[in-house]
């Protein structure tokens, strides 16, 4: 669950940060509420919660799916932090245009 969730994570930094490349900071606490079985669906929601200069936290939320009535069930959440870098692995900043799309939550 937590390679899923670090995963899922890291796609969603790369797409909210209209960047490839982005490396895991990190991961807080993750209290797993549900059982996950193999064979589940596990569907992951994120969320931006702030955006640094070179960072970006989201939570992530993990719902266990149900295919017989449509319900999901939080598995687990957790805070993560993601670092944009360059090809050589140093922290490189996220463009401006990140920067002002995500303004009013660093404003809270």
């Amino acid at each position: 669950m937590l390679s899923w969730l670090d995963e899922a994570g890291a796609a969603f930094a790369c797409e909210a940060s209209d960047t490839p490349r982005m490396v895991t900071k990190h991961i807080a606490a993750v209290t797993f509420e549900k059982p996950v079985r193999a064979g589940h669906i596990i569907k992951v929601y994120g969320e931006v919660l702030d955006v640094g200069n070179t960072s970006i936290k989201v939570r992530l939320e993990a719902r266990r799916h149900s295919v017989y009535n449509g319900t999901q069930r939080v598995v687990c959440m957790t805070d993560m932090v993601f670092v944009r870098i360059d090809g050589d692995g140093e922290p490189i900043p996220l463009n401006e245009k990140v920067k002002k799309k995500f303004e009013s939550k660093n404003e809270k």
